[in-house]
């Protein structure tokens, strides 16, 4: 097996474990803004990145596992009727905020790469009786998603853990209407990451290792068509950051970053 699916496995089977254990109430082992299990926990994780206490209440728990490094539906700008695209959706957190916002007449599609997390998030739907959106077992480098089929996409530190994230910019761009548009958080380098970083695999599940340097990030997405494009910093990355493996200096090498494109 090469390094690249060795690595690939070895995400899978970490949020396979994630889901596993958010669905009986735990959280995730050694993965993004993991609080350690404890509810308590995970809800300041979350409120730490950008959600709210009415955000929290309007969607099933068991979605909210503590990960993620910000809120990708507060800069998303969802309109009623919209069709929304999650990459990476976990357990569906998310897609829940972003479903209540498109209404009854838009709609929402969550795709992960791991079937634990696709059977949970499909479970989350089926208990609230939600009929207006679905989860799809896939690779976000190869949608399982028609082309100009959705208004917007959003994610939320996912892309860092794609080992081929030209494919994955590439794909979202096929994917979206002309008008459509990327609104993303996720974590980027700012700074050459060390040699024992990068080939930590735990440290590539953990949202850290696979960090792409920011210009070149913009530089993807110029390349497959992108235009309006803004990376931002946000506020409170050290902080968010600092807090998931104290003492580490990771925040010194990666950042949570805001990320927007649109297909014109």
């Amino acid at each position: 097996m090469n390094h690249k699916e060795e690595a690939r496995v070895y995400i899978r089977e970490n949020y396979a474990q994630v889901a596993q254990s958010g669905a009986a109430g735990g959280c995730c082992g050694g993965s993004c803004s993991c609080s350690g299990g404890d509810p308590i926990d995970i809800i300041k994780a979350t409120m730490a990145i950008g959600y709210d206490a009415a955000d929290l209440l309007n969607v099933p728990a068991e979605s909210n596992m503590g990960l993620g490094c910000g809120n990708p539906v507060a800069i998303a700008s969802l309109k009623e009727g919209e069709v929304v695209l999650d990459l990476g959706s976990g357990g569906g957190f998310d897609c829940f905020l972003a479903r209540a916002q498109v209404g009854a007449a838009g709609y929402v599609i969550g795709v992960d790469m791991t079937p634990e997390m696709i059977k949970l998030a499909r479970n989350n739907a089926a208990k609230s009786g939600y009929t207006n959106m679905e989860f799809r077992l896939g690779e976000i480098e190869h949608l399982p998603v028609a082309d100009a089929a959705i208004d917007v996409i959003i994610s939320n530190c996912v892309i860092n853990l794609s080992l081929e994230k030209e494919k994955v910019f590439k794909d979202a761009y096929r994917v979206l209407k002309n008008g459509g548009r990327l609104a993303l958080s996720d974590v980027v380098a700012t700074a050459e990451l060390p040699e024992e970083i990068k080939n930590d695999l735990a440290m590539v599940a953990g949202c850290i290792a696979g960090a792409e340097y920011v210009e070149k990030i913009r530089a993807m997405m110029e390349e497959v068509g992108f235009q309006n494009i803004k990376l931002i910093p946000k506020d409170n990355s050290k902080e968010i950051l600092g807090t998931w493996l104290p003492g580490k200096k990771i925040e010194d090498y990666v950042a949570s970053f805001i990320i927007e494109g649109v297909k014109i």
